[in-house]
């Protein structure tokens, strides 16, 4: 999550609001319905797709809470990453000094299974000596378990090797840094933080700017365009290749969730005691009403629907790999680790349900050197942006960027190893497609993410149209 870094605003109406001069109601008293301000486009087909946004929302009420069970899981609550990476890009000492940037890691309750790794055995070692491992100690997310054979370890071999290629879409920490932690997600939610200003412009100017795709006659500076201030933005973006149109929306649709989750968990009242956290209407107005936005609040929404469905796509495509008989979520505790299971399962028999998925197909499909070259640069570029989240200050805004790009990459990494994952055997190990405890814990809660906002979309409709009513 790269925090309260809202697109401008643009209007002399919302630059007296931004300041205080001029009160939120009677801001919304000028416009006759401030939920059609920021819902006005958001209905119908979406762009490039054979989908529309209604079938999404309906689709997305009936799966929401099963996902939500899912994500408080263990196996998938806990995620392990490097905060502590230096920047690649720019020299930045900068960080945020604010308490609610903070992460709390490394909680002492991660059960012994996920530190062990050991996803072939339940042994007495993964469900009791290891508990005692003190965490700040434990290095070794991968560890192997010794009992495994040569074969299997062969195996294990080849998918390491498989992991670094260059197949990924997103840089991958390395687990067994002895700078990388255990992060319970559900203690560390994804909210406001008080994070702004030149430096998270920077984080976004650079993704926008240095790693989006633009026609080489446009001389102005792509993020003044995406952060609201032209309308012909979105003229010479219909001229490009789907390919490099879809990889914005992407981009876009990342940060327009982003933005709903800052809206959504918004600290409303602090008092020496407690912290109130809700729904901002006002700062969600700023960054998606048509009129604050000069008409691209709307699009932004759209986008969101997009980034949606390629998740969407890329979990309902894995299922063969989580369905085999061998791959188990491994906690160490039996029962609720085939519980888990199960449930994920079921989630991956309704993604592939969905009547409208997004046909990958169109994607890369011209000529075939030019297609390859196409796809090394989307691949290259979006791999930046992964490098990217090092860059952000904040460090719980840094672990929910983190965890959010690596998903999509990985939801990426899935829609382009369709042959792979038709290869699977349907039992035993394969040294083909492989995915890392990391990666599918990103994958489930970036998409877990982006349900979520279309969820909270249902949440600002009904307050923006008791705010128009009164």
């Amino acid at each position: 999550m790269i925090c309260d870094q809202s697109w401008s605003m643009g209007s002399l109406g919302s630059l007296l609001l931004v300041c205080g001069l001029l009160p939120w109601r009677a801001f919304l008293q000028e416009h006759s319905n401030a939920a059609q301000n920021c819902f006005c486009q958001v209905s119908g087909v979406l762009d490039d797709c054979t989908c529309d946004v209604e079938t999404i929302d309906h689709f997305n009420s009936e799966l929401f809470s099963k996902l939500q069970i899912l994500l408080e899981s263990d196996y998938f609550r806990y995620y392990k990453v490097n905060l502590n990476k230096a920047c690649p890009f720019w020299d930045d000492n900068s960080h945020c000094g604010l308490r609610d940037c903070a992460v709390q890691p490394c909680p002492t309750d991660v059960p012994a299974g996920i530190k062990s790794a050991s996803a072939f055995k339940y042994s007495q070692e993964a469900n009791g000596e290891l508990a005692e491992l003190d965490c700040e100690k434990e290095r070794r997310l991968g560890a192997v378990d010794v009992s495994l054979s040569e074969a299997a370890q062969e195996t294990l071999s080849q998918w390491n090797k498989h992991d670094d290629s260059k197949d990924n879409f997103c840089e991958v920490d390395d687990e067994e840094s002895p700078d990388a932690e255990y992060v319970d997600l559900l203690i560390n939610p994804e909210r406001y933080t008080g994070y702004k200003g030149p430096d998270a412009w920077k984080i976004w100017n650079s993704i926008y700017e240095e790693n989006c795709f633009k026609p080489q006659s446009v001389k102005r500076p792509l993020s003044s365009w995406v952060l609201g201030r032209e309308h012909l933005f979105y003229q010479w973006l219909e001229d490009l290749c789907v390919e490099k149109r879809a990889f914005y929306r992407l981009v876009s649709g990342l940060h327009a969730s982003i933005n709903i989750h800052l809206s959504a968990r918004y600290l409303l009242k602090e008092t020496w005691m407690d912290k109130v956290w809700g729904h901002n209407v006002s700062e969600f107005q700023k960054r998606f009403d048509a009129l604050l936005t000069k008409g691209e609040g709307p699009r932004r929404l759209k986008n969101l629907y997009f980034i949606y469905l390629i998740e969407l796509r890329a979990i309902s495509k894995v299922l063969p790999y989580f369905e085999r008989p061998e791959f188990v979520l491994y906690t160490g505790n039996q029962s609720n680790d085939l519980t888990t299971k199960l449930l994920l399962v079921d989630i991956l028999y309704a993604a592939k349900s969905f009547p409208l998925h997004f046909d990958e197909n169109a994607l890369f499909a011209g000529v075939s050197k030019e297609a390859d070259q196409l796809k090394m640069e989307f691949r290259h570029h979006f791999r930046n942006i992964s490098k990217i989240m090092d860059c952000v200050g904040c460090f719980k805004c840094r672990l929910w960027g983190k965890l959010q790009t690596q998903g999509l990459g990985t939801a990426l990494k899935i829609l382009f190893s369709e042959r792979q994952i038709a290869n699977l055997p349907d039992r035993g190990l394969s040294q083909g497609f492989h995915l890392k405890r990391q990666e599918i814990v990103a994958l489930f809660n970036a998409f877990g993410r982006i349900s979520t906002s279309v969820k909270e979309l249902e949440t600002f409709r009904a307050l923006l149209q008791k705010i128009s009513r009164e």
